[in-house]
Order: structure tokens, then C-alpha cells, then sequence
């Protein structure tokens, strides 16, 4: 969320002297590693980043170009050379020829191992398209609060226009795959003055033909988000304004201490789970703010953010001028009951005949 206390602005951290000396992908894991340090930029495993590197081929010994992707299953933060995909950009560039169009877009994706360079085991991901029709040498794709506020705002495209002009583009949404990376690439051969683009619902795509030019930029336009939101939040009540104070730090502390407990046996029925309290001053902004109930309803706005925290949170009633915590733990079992319930008819309603089995229907963060 907003926080317009000093310090919100991302830092440049790019260190010219810890770079010097590095290969194009050692300096691919330093970029993605410097930019997955702050989760404003991205959520833990969320994002990915690519570069193209010229290598020579181990088969002819000849000079190639290859796309460096981070690969399935990784994080930005701690990713290390082994966490990227390596592909042939001759190949991914070849397989167009072989695309049928949009309806046959997902059978791409048994296309991207015959491009491997150098028998590469790790596993290239749904965005390896994204990154390789950029024609860019660095390409990031992050999903950064600030941006995700203005890609999943109702005028998305409108606001996009706004705060960065021409520099940054907008895209509808898509689905990330095969048809999304065509859209990239024609979007940039159309806009060769752009640096990125918005994708609508989804996040932002930023690219350089160096590795600092490429993470400079991303700091630079979630630094525009930041600071248009805060000149049009000024004097905006957020959130609705408060509804009710916060308890003193020692008695909410005291008060999770009784609740977290019930909570956890409750959600650990068929799985163990670690329970975690936060009261940082966001969290009490949120939850003591008049539309908490609304805005909770409503569910997170980014599909890469409920790939971690479910559709939306379980709001427990609680009122801290009467904290009647015996009650609370009362309702706790009817209100997880019903949380799982409401989580079910949300599966049912959007599963296909290929979706995978529903996960654990409790309130939980993966």
C-alpha cells in the first residue's frame, strides 16, 4: 500500500563497482537478485527477468545468441545461474512458423525444450515468449504494488496514459503465453521510443539494451507510480478513513497470542502450518479502516498475487473497544467453515476440465 512516509521511493542500488567484471548472465543474477531485495518491486517467487547472451554454441563452437530466462519455480531474490533457462533465440524465433494461431497457443509450450542450448535442465516458463519477442537485450517483468494499482485500476489504460505518456505503454488483458509475447513484440516494433508497457491485471514489462539501463528503468517508472499516487492521495482519506483505533502494541500481541493458537488447529487438519502475526502500521492502516469489509470482499488484484494468498482474505469480527476474545474464539470454527465453503464455490465456478484439483481451501499464504 501507499506508504508516504520517508523512505517509500525504491532505491537505485545498482553498485557499478560490485558489476564491473561480470559476464552477461552473472550480471543478469545480479540484476534480479538487486531487484527481488525489495517486495515492493515483486512478490517472493513472482516476476521474471531474461537477458541475451552471445555464447559460443558447444556443438560448433560458433558465436550464438542466447536468451538467459529465469526459469520455472524461482525467486528473483536468490536465484543463482542454475535458476535460469537457457534457449536458442534462432530456435524460439523458428517456432513462429509453427504457431496455428491463438486457440493452438497452449501446444507452444512443448515447443520451448527442443530450443534448449547447452542441455539446460531447467525448465523454461509460460513467460519465455514475453522475454524473447522483446527485441531488447535485458527485459524485466515485475508485478510492483504501485503498478499493479494502476493495472488493475478501472481507467487502467487512462491512468497509464497519465503518469507516463508515450515513455510507457498500456496492454489489455491477456493470458501469459505464446499469443501475449507476439502482442510484446509488436507493441515495441510499433513504439520503438516506449520502455516498457502496462499489462492490464497484470503488471509491467521493462526492457534496456544494457543490464543497468534495463534496472535502472524499472526503478525509475514504479518511482512515476509512487509519486502520482501520492500527489492524488493528498488529503484522501485512505481506505475510507479510520473506523476504529488500535489497540496498544502489548495488548494486541497478548490478544494473537490467545487467537493464533484456535487458528492454526483449526486450518491443520490435513496439513501442518506455521502461523505468522504482523501488525506493522500498513497492516493496522487496512484493517482498522472503514472499507476493510468491502475491499477484503473484493480480492486481490493481480493474479500473481492470489497464486499466493487465495481469491481473497477471512475477516474475523472484532471490535477493540469491546476485545471480548472469548467470543471471538467462539465464532472462529463457524467463520473458517464458512471461509472454505464460499473458497469452494469459487473453484466450482472457474475450474476447467483441465484444472488442477483444488488446493487447501483455508485462508493460508503459500
Amino acid at each position: 500500500m501507499l506508504d508516504k512516509r520517508s523512505g517509500s521511493r525504491l532505491a537505485n542500488l545498482w553498485d557499478d563497482a560490485k558489476a564491473e567484471g561480470m559476464s552477461g548472465p552473472e550480471l543478469l543474477v545480479y540484476r534480479s537478485n538487486t531487484l527481488g531485495s525489495d517486495k515492493r518491486v515483486t512478490n517472493y517467487g513472482g516476476g521474471n527477468t531474461s537477458s541475451k547472451v552471445w555464447q559460443n554454441d558447444p556443438l560448433t563452437g560458433e558465436e550464438v545468441e542466447v536468451l538467459w530466462v529465469k526459469g520455472s519455480g524461482g525467486d528473483s531474490a536468490s536465484i543463482k545461474l542454475d535458476g535460469f533457462a537457457t534457449l536458442y533465440m534462432d530456435k524460439l524465433r523458428a517456432i513462429k512458423g509453427l504457431y496455428r494461431g491463438v486457440e493452438h497457443e497452449d501446444e507452444m509450450v512443448g515447443y520451448l525444450p527442443h530450443c534448449t542450448f547447452n542441455l539446460n535442465p531447467r525448465a523454461a516458463s509460460i513467460d519465455t515468449p514475453l522475454h524473447a519477442y522483446v527485441p531488447k537485450a535485458c527485459v524485466d517483468h515485475m508485478h510492483p504494488d504501485a503498478i499493479i494499482a494502476v493495472a488493475a485500476a478501472k481507467d487502467s489504460k487512462a491512468i497509464t496514459k497519465e503518469i507516463f505518456g508515450d515513455a510507457i505503454g498500456w496492454l489489455p488483458w491477456k493470458r501469459p503465453g505464446f499469443e501475449l509475447g507476439l502482442w510484446l513484440e509488436k507493441f515495441c516494433l510499433d513504439n520503438p521510443q516506449a520502455k516498457g508497457v502496462v499489462l492490464e491485471s497484470h503488471g509491467l514489462f521493462t526492457w534496456g539494451d544494457t543490464p543497468k539501463e534495463c534496472y535502472e528503468t524499472t526503478i525509475s517508472v514504479i518511482n512515476q507510480a509512487i509519486e502520482w499516487f501520492e500527489r492524488r492521495s493528498e488529503g484522501v482519506a485512505i481506505f475510507g478513513g479510520e473506523a476504529v483505533k488500535a489497540l496498544d502494541a502489548r495488548t494486541r500481541r497478548a490478544i494473537a497470542a490467545k487467537l493464533m493458537p484456535r487458528i492454526r488447529g483449526l486450518i491443520s487438519e490435513k496439513s501442518h502450518k506455521l502461523g505468522h502475526f504482523d501488525d506493522q502500521p500498513a497492516v493496522l492502516e487496512f484493517v482498522n479502516s472503514k472499507d476493510l469489509r468491502p475491499l477484503a470482499a473484493l480480492g486481490t488484484s493481480c493474479p500473481d498475487h492470489f497464486l499466493r494468498t487465495k481469491i481473497r482474505p477471512l475477516v474475523i469480527e472484532f471490535d477493540p473497544a469491546n476485545p471480548d476474545i472469548d467470543a471471538v474464539i467462539a465464532r472462529l470454527a463457524d467463520d473458517i467453515a464458512e471461509y472454505r465453503v464460499g473458497y469452494q464455490a469459487y473453484y466450482d465456478a472457474c475450474k476447467h476440465a483441465d484444472s488442477p484439483a483444488i488446493r487447501d481451501p483455508n485462508a493460508v499464504v503459500y
